[in-house]
């Protein structure tokens, strides 16, 4: 299993290039558009002179109510304002108001370093012309929130699956609208790799399959290798690789050159091509390898990816209006976690426990689960093959899966925020200061870590799993 962990400092992230696209269709109008407003104007308070906003609106057409804004203090104040101004009337264009926001995006002359992202919201369906989900959104993250019950969570998660790294956000209640874009706006304001491609090359073994999750990958036959293109890494961010492999016998003991690694990715405006990295491994001979021991974390991993296979069936079956079956495979899902051992140490499991057991809460009736089950079910599913966050349930602060720590602090600020929007807000500078001060970098590392573990599994071939862990430093990569 490979795993590699975003590590950087304020220093290192990108400025950011920010467009909204809210819905301010007849559906809003009322304490929903109010919410949204609180939402947006915190955000706007966190945005920092590095970074850039556009806000587009639509209801039956769209309207870019702004072009990308640096921001500074005057430009804060009159985007405040636009916001403020907003009143919710019409149908619901979600198509239009993604356009718009791809093309805000697409018409930047300043591009190089910066990282990017649209944050669309919507309570309602398409109900105008055009077809959402056929909208090419290229290497865009674009992160969708479902905001209520009358929303269509299928396009939502269509739209941000089809995009480089996005997510899908079911906001069943309005009250946490502005938690849950406070957390996407976390991971924006920390991006420190940018650009990740990891590629995996066999020599003395063939690669089965290789588990990343639905992030893109490449084959190349000819060299043996895949490549996975992971695109932004927020800092604290990890992202976990499973690479299946096939052996050839060993009769004696012997080391063996398995599998050859290399990465590249960008950070604080520098390109880095690392050094190949090359995986031993110890053979017996006779059917039985080293490393038996060092199971642990591969085992976690391969039951949380296989608990999210399980969440996908049952919606499926749930589609299918088979909500026996659906439940039935929950629970088999929540067994799979009382076998596994609970290290107090990683709270994975009981993360796990804890959405299985809501998902199955809003299972039934039919409407409840049309309602409620699908889009948590979706959102479960997109957050799963990102290994990324994305708000579900009630209770923002029980599911925590893959949030990072600027995210953690960040909910606490957007609940204080929604009860009271005058009360003033840390900035980023203030909040990576308390970031250090809480856990202070190791020494030199900056970029990526990356921790391989040598975990071995037996059959009459050598089916493996593996590697071995290293830490890759500032002086470990290469400039491309």
């Amino acid at each position: 299993m490979l795993k590699l962990t975003a590590a950087g400092s304020g220093s290192d992230r990108s400025g950011v290039d920010l467009v909204t696209v809210l819905d301010v269709s007849g559906s809003m109008e009322g304490e929903k558009l109010e919410k949204m407003k609180i939402a947006m104007l915190f955000m706007i308070k966190k945005l920092s002179p590095i970074d850039r906003l556009s806000v587009v609106t639509f209801s039956g057409v769209s309207h870019r109510l702004c072009p990308l804004r640096q921001i500074t203090e005057n430009s804060q104040g009159e985007i405040e304002n636009l916001v403020n101004a907003l009143v919710a009337d019409g149908g619901t264009n979600i198509s239009a108001g993604l356009q718009t926001g791809l093309k805000v995006l697409n018409d930047r002359r300043l591009t190089s370093w910066r990282a990017v992202g649209i944050m669309l919201m919507s309570d309602g369906k398409q109900n105008e012309d055009g077809d959402v989900v056929q909208v090419p959104v290229g290497n865009v993250p674009v992160y969708t929130f479902g905001f209520g019950t009358d929303h269509d969570p299928m396009v939502l998660d269509a739209i941000a699956n089809h995009s480089m790294g996005g997510t899908f956000s079911h906001v069943s209640n309005q009250n946490n609208l502005g938690i849950a874009f406070s957390q996407c706006l976390a991971g924006l304001l920390t991006v420190v790799v940018q650009d990740l491609k990891l590629t995996v090359t066999k020599v003395e073994s063939t690669i089965v399959k290789v588990s990343a999750g639905n992030y893109p990958q490449s084959k190349d036959d000819a060299a043996g290798s895949v490549t996975v293109s992971f695109g932004d890494l927020y800092n604290k961010e990890v992202r976990k690789v499973i690479v299946d492999l096939l052996l050839p016998a060993a009769s004696s003991p012997a080391s063996s050159n398995i599998l050859n690694i290399t990465y590249t990715y960008s950070s604080g405006g520098k390109l880095f091509d690392a050094s190949p990295i090359i995986v031993t491994v110890r053979r017996t001979g006779g059917g039985s390898e080293e490393g038996e021991p060092e199971r642990k974390e591969v085992m976690m991993e391969e039951n949380r990816l296989r608990t999210a296979q399980m969440i996908k069936e049952s919606r499926i079956m749930a589609d299918d209006k088979k909500l026996d079956g659906a439940l039935e495979k929950l629970v088999e899902a929540q067994s799979l976690q009382e076998n596994m051992v609970n290290d107090e140490s990683n709270p994975l499991i009981g993360m796990l426990k804890s959405e299985l057991q809501q998902m199955s809460r809003l299972m039934k009736p039919q409407e409840i689960y049309e309602n409620q089950g699908r889009p948590f079910a979706l959102s479960s599913e997109t957050s799963h093959n990102r290994q990324r966050f994305a708000a579900r349930g009630d209770d923002p602060k029980e599911l925590r899966l893959f949030a990072t720590p600027r995210m953690d602090a960040y909910l606490e600020q957007a609940k204080s925020f929604d009860e009271d929007p005058r009360k003033p807000l840390p900035s980023v500078d203030e909040d990576e200061k308390q970031e250090r001060a809480a856990e202070p970098p190791p020494p030199m590392v900056r970029g990526l870590c990356y921790y391989i573990q040598k975990v071995i599994r037996s059959f009459f071939k050598g089916f493996l799993k593996c590697c071995r862990k290293i830490c890759v430093s500032d002086s470990s990569p290469q400039d491309g």
